[in-house]
């Protein structure tokens, strides 16, 4: 992970729903870190500095530097809460990690080679069924983001969960709950309406070349 980020937060005392209010209109977050075997300790960030890492994308699968005085702990983002009609995080919960115990995190999908698939030359729609997924792993093997090759993905083809190639030491979650969870990840299938005009012009070719010998056999009657 080429990416690194860094947490500056507040210990907080103050708790409660008033306290969470005025932490809010001060351009704080209120929040928690928890995890490793200690204590949950509740700490308070500033929120414009939280919102504009939140806008990289790599800030979601990464292992966090989180600076609490003069403390150093290495967290993940485990939920967020926002407001749901404002651009206001309301609350955030950060997990501890151990390099010697896995974390499940989500980790996003990028598809390669999506324009350029046979299938979508051949006049396909790409419909994409999941856009992250959930990985199990240590802290130091956590990939950043796993990408999905369709290069190769011919018209309605499929490409599912156990064709993804994951990094070494790296486990998808869905796939360890047994038979009957390989998701379709993303598919590639002609328009709604492409197969019945397909089936009407093979039906109107088969007429056509029915016509004639109905008119031959016609004349030989005659």
């Amino acid at each position: 992970m080429s990416e690194s980020f860094v947490i500056e937060a507040e210990p907080r005392t103050d708790l409660g729903k008033g306290a969470s209010r005025r932490l809010r209109r001060e351009g704080k977050v209120p929040g928690v870190i928890y995890g490793t075997g200690k204590e949950p300790a509740s700490i308070s960030l500033q929120h414009n500095e939280l919102a504009h890492q939140l806008e990289n994308e790599a800030f979601f699968s990464h292992i966090l530097t989180v600076k609490v005085g003069k403390k150093e702990e290495q967290a993940i983002l485990k939920d967020l809460q926002r407001h749901p009609s404002k651009p206001v995080i309301l609350h955030v919960d950060l997990q501890r990690v151990s390099a010697k115990e896995k974390i499940r995190v989500q980790v996003p999908l990028h598809f390669l080679n999506e324009e350029s698939s046979p299938g979508v030359k051949a006049g396909g729609l790409v419909s994409h069924h999941i856009t992250e997924v959930e990985v199990s792993c240590l802290p130091g093997d956590l990939p950043e983001y796993i990408e999905v090759d369709l290069g190769a993905l011919e018209l309605e083809g499929n490409v599912h969960l156990s064709d993804i190639s994951v990094p070494s030491g790296t486990e998808l979650v869905e796939l360890s709950h047994g038979e009957g969870h390989d998701q379709s990840v993303i598919s590639i299938h002609l328009p709604r309406g492409a197969h019945e005009e397909e089936e009407e012009e093979a039906e109107a070719a088969e007429a056509a070349a029915a016509a004639p010998a109905a008119g031959e056999s016609e004349g030989e009657e005659g």
